[in-house]
């Protein structure tokens, strides 16, 4: 028996796959139109673009008393030395006076940008929503993180074969993540109490040890760069001729069994093996096995999963598969963040296994898993190409959240205390193009798919928005159709979500819920992260003082 022998290239769709998905190429085509043509398409539908510049519309649903809180908060969001020292003077506040210090924030910054405490809580904010034709994302905003990785300060672990090395992990951290379960299947069934149309966002860091994440993902970019050393001509295709050459050059092995493993590959006899092939066969949970064979200790074999680490995943998988079972039970869709590039392949294998299982064209007609991509990245539009081609090759629905990205100035800062490239784009010109140039891609393939195609365009920018409409009625995609739904944060762009859902869009708002104490670290920290928060508040501020000032001269 080969190492291979455990894993299968097809699967029937009603078992458990237990693949670690990644993707290969880094560079970033920005045009897609090499990747499939479009079939004719009769353009009968025309969306109309809203007037996002209709403030009396956008702050409608909000009294004097909310806009004035607006008004400060946004003004509190532009002072940079706030910002970026605020988790320290929560901290510092609250060991003065925890009472005092929530008693405040709920008057202010957490009553402005989440929901409430709890599902009973946030009921009247999703009811006032509903009434402006606007949606709920629930999203518990509990989050996980590694606090030696969260800055550009990162001390990297020296890494060693597993033979010889001995992790620990902490497992008070693994109750914490059986109790976020609790939580998110909570968050799930209430979204589908309150709409047969409805999603919740979950965080994979909230359902793993983010050292485990980061473990897992560098096993799979190790994986990865195996396939481009096998790959000698660099065409993205691995010959049977230059398989039988790299393996043997870097692994012990006799004929018999490499003709075997290439079968395994190579089931069809095509000749080839592809990139998306390569990382549906090779699984972490089975490197043990494979580097055993390694003629030396090298980058894959120092990746390896330890036994321990191997229990922590399937731990893991098992948390995101209860999940998953329970929205596709209640009809819930479920958006599975993206995070830090450090764990985002560990969290991309869990969410491609999920969406061969839950979103099967064979027993669903819409898509229940969705992964995010963060379109400042460099690889994003490529990454984006291979998840739409391994859809339809296994035959599942594809579901995408696009955002442009909220790690910024910390995975930059990573990069250059590591000395490699920022894997984000240099300029916000080519993040806006691959923003706008993924949205039109998928909805032009929506346009030719026999399978759905369904895509949540999370934008604040109203550039984005008008030109996702515009590729909308090109590829005849109506507003209610199911095909794509806009989003934004609570408390932030309520001149575009309140304006789309006016002329009848299918619009959400992001809210975060919690406790105070778990909450607004998560918001914080996000608004460190992502100078475009801090920009944005400046029009914001100026729209909220424009609606109160209106209101003053129609009061006289």
């Amino acid at each position: 028996m080969t190492a291979f022998a455990s894993i299968r290239r097809l699967r029937p769709a009603n078992t458990r796959p237990y693949n670690h998905l990644t993707r290969y190429a880094s560079t970033v085509p920005l045009d897609f139109d090499d990747f499939e043509e479009p079939a004719p398409i009769v353009r009968n539908v025309r969306n109309p673009v809203p007037d996002f510049g209709d403030i009396q519309s956008a702050y409608k649903p909000k009294g004097n008393a909310e806009l004035l809180r607006a008004a400060a908060c946004f003004r509190l969001c532009q002072i940079p030395i706030l910002v970026s020292n605020a988790d320290s003077l929560l901290r510092l506040s609250r060991s003065i006076s925890p009472t005092a210090t929530d008693r405040l924030l709920k008057e202010t910054l957490y009553g402005h940008f989440c929901a409430g405490e709890d599902r009973e809580r946030i009921q009247p904010v999703i009811d006032s929503l509903k009434n402006f034709g606007v949606g709920a994302i629930l999203d518990y905003a509990a989050e996980s993180d590694d606090p030696s990785t969260t800055t550009g300060q990162q001390e990297e672990t020296p890494i060693q074969a597993t033979s010889s090395v001995a992790r620990e992990y902490d497992y008070e951290s693994e109750a914490q993540c059986d109790q976020h379960v609790l939580t998110f299947l909570q968050c799930i069934n209430d979204v589908a109490a309150g709409s047969d149309d409805g999603y919740a966002a979950i965080k994979v860091t909230a359902l793993g040890n983010p050292k485990l994440l980061a473990r897992v993902s560098q096993a799979i970019e190790e994986a990865k760069r195996l396939f481009a050393k096998f790959d000698l001509n660099g065409d993205g295709l691995i010959s049977r001729e230059e398989f039988e050459q790299g393996y043997r050059h870097f692994f012990q092995v006799d004929e018999s069994t490499l003709k075997n493993i290439l079968s395994e590959f190579d089931p069809n006899n095509t000749g080839t093996i592809d990139y998306i092939t390569w990382s549906m066969m090779l699984d972490p949970k089975d490197l043990p096995k494979i580097t055993s064979k390694c003629k030396e200790v090298g980058p894959l074999a120092m990746a390896t999963p330890t036994d321990e680490e191997l229990e922590l995943i399937d731990a893991m998988y098992q948390r995101g598969y209860n999940l998953a079972r329970e929205a596709d039970r209640v009809g819930t869709r479920l958006l599975i963040d993206a995070e830090q590039v450090r764990y985002q392949p560990a969290i991309d294998g869990l969410v491609l296994d999920l969406q061969r299982q839950y979103n099967d064209a064979e027993t669903t007609d819409k898509a229940i898993i969705y992964n995010t991509y963060q379109c400042y990245l460099k690889d994003a539009p490529q990454r984006l190409q291979t998840d739409v081609q391994r859809s339809g090759r296994f035959g599942f629905h594809f579901g995408a959240k696009l955002v442009r990205g909220a790690y910024m100035e910390s995975e930059r800062a990573l990069a250059a205390s590591n000395g490699v490239p920022s894997p984000i784009f240099d300029s916000i010109e080519e993040t806006h193009a691959s923003y706008d140039g993924s949205v039109d891609f998928l909805l032009r393939h929506s346009a030719t798919s026999n399978l759905e195609v369904e895509i949540m365009c999370a934008s604040h920018n109203q550039a984005s928005i008008e030109k996702a409409i515009e590729s909308m009625n090109k590829y005849n995609v109506h507003r209610k159709s199911p095909t794509i739904c806009f989003a934004q944060l609570y408390g932030m762009s309520d001149h575009l979500s309140f304006n789309l859902g006016k002329h009848g869009y299918r619009v959400f708002k992001y809210l975060p819920y919690g406790e105070v104490g778990e909450v607004m670290p998560y918001l914080l920290r996000r608004a460190n992260e992502n100078s475009a928060i801090a920009a944005g508040t400046v029009s914001e501020l100026a729209m909220v003082k424009e609606e109160l000032g209106r209101r003053l001269q129609s009061a006289r």
